[in-house]
């Protein structure tokens, strides 16, 4: 999900914050035996002698990644022909009862883990995401003070007496060895931060071997107040399982040697995990819904008023569920070349009914629509959840198979509820994809998840030609009814005039939560750009094969460039946008200056003619002009006005550049309503273009197909030599049909 996503946070996020290969075979691999693990993969290939120095941590500030990774990289490239869909390389079985008057899960979790490096291992890293929510302490909570303070964001919630969240380890032991624990801080966070343990071996794990822990764990679900927690009884079970982190090795997404990827849970910060394998019983009140992550495996058992529900998945990293009571679910299914038969349900409360069907649909939709353009979709099921009314900020968030989204009691065709219910939807499934399946780091590389998600669903509503109505009921009822594309809503928000952070910046070194809010705005407009310019068809090649090579493992951006330089064949132009944008903070702005137009007239003076000096006196020069201008009148009695004159016309256009170099297109329009394309594609700061015609030049207009989204102000790409108010009726139509929707959802909320 990200940030920025949460009830009616399309609009609000925009207006306050900016704008949440193929396989041989698609079946999926039944979860490892609890305890077991697959067969080790060779580490990637190092020459370097091995270390005995402890494996330290991977960087807390200087994250961004300009080289690509090794192509062995996590194992290499899925072939399809493997026998899971990716390299597992860790497995959790777990049981686990969740008390419903309490809000607490209490958990017993095997989990075994294999060593990639070449070197032993004496110590491991798990996160403990729900100590966030314990106290104010936290690195979450103090980051919010501050990031908040210059931007909105979710996540505001305020918690009171009863209402906080933490997970407590109570046993963990190594072959029946009780081992010792204690609070580290990656990134240098407060030491009231709970969020990362080291757990000291009793015995090492030696490079290729395979550790074995059990752990007991009390996890105490805070009020919602972001992804996670409860509300009366709705439980949404997030982050609520000890975690172990990422052991990165040379040539993995910047490394140059082992490391351990394990950053505090910051604010604006999502997940990061292995792939692996989950086998998980739940035991809950019989009248309680559930749904969760992966395939029901066999019918719930119930006894004394209990049932528990066993799940599986394999090739995932990462396992969340709901129970709530009195939830309903409506049912559906996916067909698709390449996949397997997919069920789709739709857990929702009863006050949001309206929301269930839309939901189901444009879910299904998703399948196919990332299934033919990405690549088939590899799982057997997707869950999606609709939280109840004060459980918002529980909505608009995702885990593999599994997502939340948000509830409308009423959602109408063409309004802005079916724009957002689908929206949302489309969204938060495709996260099933760019953080699920592609499994990039979101706390370093936030856009290739959240950005790059955005940007798909945004091709997605286009194919659909579903636009955001802007429309209030009064404004239909006066006849007008504006509507904007999900690109230009995204180009509204991406704050172009002064971008703050680079794109490949992490989540938590920004400026503010706004400025985290880009991540999804300004990347999707960037990839917009990026598509004008190499073609729609070119981009799509370039995404396929940037999954074709990174599905089932873990991306950097650079891995992206790289693909998608490769794929569209042009690297130049994809280069050109990484560095302006991704990685720098380029402002762009291109604009018409001016319009000089000057008649072509004989001159007075003197000139030469076979040697003889002759002279045009300016008297007698008028009077020839004069007589000339009346025969062509007479002559040209029905010539409209434009068409010409006894005399050409010398125009010259000014065009200046008060940011980073894009290519444009200047399209020059004449008096007789004749235009000529020009391209101007160089280094200068402003450029002037001649002409000698006919008639003058009566406007200009860069960018005139509306292709260059990242220029920061399209108002001054044209210039007209009168006066053309449809500029100006436009935008203020559209900034009052923003208002009015605005003034509209506000009292909804």
């Amino acid at each position: 999900m990200g940030s920025i996503r949460g009830r009616s946070g399309l609009w609000l996020a925009a207006l306050t914050v900016g704008w949440c290969g193929a396989f041989a075979s698609f079946a999926q691999e039944a979860p490892a035996t609890a305890g077991s693990a697959a067969a080790p993969a060779p580490a990637v290939a190092s020459t370097a002698p091995v270390s005995m120095e402890p494996i330290p941590f991977a960087p807390a500030h200087r994250t961004t990644i300009t080289t690509a990774s090794a192509p062995e990289a996590w194992g290499g490239e899925r072939s399809g022909h493997e026998s899971t869909l990716s390299d597992r390389v860790v497995s959790y079985a777990i049981d686990a009862s969740l008390d419903v008057a309490k809000h607490q899960v209490a958990g017993k979790e095997r989990m075994t883990w294999r060593n990639r490096s070449d070197r032993p291992v004496n110590h491991v890293y798990f996160h403990l995401y729900l100590n966030a929510f314990e106290s104010d302490g936290s690195t979450w909570f103090t980051e919010r003070q501050v990031l908040t303070a210059h931007g909105r964001s979710r996540g505001n919630a305020v918690l009171e007496k009863g209402q906080w969240g933490w997970i407590h380890l109570q046993n963990v032991a190594q072959d029946g060895a009780a081992l010792k624990w204690s609070f580290v801080h990656p990134d240098g966070g407060p030491a009231t931060d709970h969020t990362v343990v080291r757990i000291d071996l009793a015995q090492p794990v030696p490079a290729g071997g395979t550790l074995a822990l059990d752990v007991d764990f009390l996890s105490q679900l805070p009020r919602v107040v972001e992804r996670t927690g409860w509300w009366g009884d709705f439980n949404l079970v997030g982050q609520w399982f000890p975690k172990i982190g990422v052991l990165e090795l040379a040539g993995e997404r910047g490394a140059a040697a082992p490391r351990w990827n394990v950053h505090e849970f910051h604010f604006n910060s999502e997940f990061y995990a292995d792939f692996g394998s989950y086998d998980v019983h739940l035991d809950v009140p019989s009248d309680y819904t559930v749904g969760a992550v992966g395939q029901l495996q066999g019918e719930p058992k119930t006894a004394n008023g209990r049932t528990t529900y066993h799940y599986a998945q394999g090739d995932v990293h990462d396992f969340a569920w709901v129970a709530a009571k009195g939830y309903k679910t409506m049912d559906g299914s996916y067909t698709g070349a390449g996949s397997p038969p997919v069920a789709v349900r739709v857990i929702y409360p009863p006050e949001y009914a309206a929301s269930a069907a839309p939901t189901l649909k444009s879910t299904i939709d998703s399948l196919g629509y990332f299934s033919q353009t990405i690549a088939p979709y590899p799982y057997r099921t997707v869950t999606a959840v609709i939280p109840p009314y004060n459980a918002d900020e529980a909505g608009g968030m995702e885990y593999p198979t599994f997502f939340t989204s948000e509830g409308y009691k009423e959602v109408t065709p063409g309004t802005l509820s079916q724009y957002g219910s689908d929206f949302v939807n489309i969204h938060e499934f495709g996260h099933g994809y760019f953080y699920g399946i592609l499994a990039s780091n979101e706390f370093e590389e936030p856009m290739l998840d959240e950005g790059m998600n955005e940007y798909w669903d945004d091709r997605m509503m286009r194919a659909r030609n579903e636009d955001l109505t802007l429309a209030t009921p009064f404004m239909k009822w006066l006849g007008i009814a504006p509507a904007m594309s999900g690109f230009q809503m995204e180009r509204m928000g991406a704050q172009l005039d002064r971008p703050e952070d680079p794109l490949a910046q992490n989540s938590w070194d920004r400026l503010s939560s706004s400025s985290y809010g880009t991540v999804y705005t300004r990347t999707a407009t960037a990839m917009h750009d990026l598509e004008q310019r190499v073609g729609e068809a070119a981009m799509e090649k370039g995404i396929r094969l940037y999954y074709q090579r990174w599905s089932f493992r873990h991306p950097s951006v650079a891995d992206l460039r790289q693909a998608l330089a490769d794929g569209s064949g042009d690297a130049k132009t994809v280069n050109a946008i990484f560095d302006q944008v991704v990685y720098g903070i380029a402002h762009i702005d291109d604009r018409v200056a001016d319009i000089d137009t000057t008649e072509v007239l004989p001159q007075a003076g003197v000139s030469w003619k076979d040697g003889k000096s002759v002279e045009v006196d300016q008297k007698a020069l008028d009077q020839q002009i004069a007589k000339q201008r009346e025969d062509w009148k007479k002559a040209h009695a029905d010539a409209k006005p434009g068409s010409g004159g006894p005399f050409p016309w010398h125009s010259t256009v000014t065009v200046l550049r008060d940011g980073a170099r894009v290519p444009e297109t200047l399209r020059v329009t004449f008096a007789d309503g004749s235009h000529e394309d020009l391209r101007w594609d160089d280094d200068r700061r402003w450029a002037r273009f001649e002409f000698t015609r006919p008639g003058k030049v009566v406007s200009a207009e860069l960018d005139p197909a509306g292709q260059v989204y990242l220029d920061a102000n399209k108002l001054n790409d044209s210039f007209a030599t009168k006066s053309n108010g449809a500029a100006s009726r436009r935008w203020t139509a559209d900034v009052a049909a923003v208002l009015q929707t605005l003034y509209s959802m506000l009292v909804t909320l």
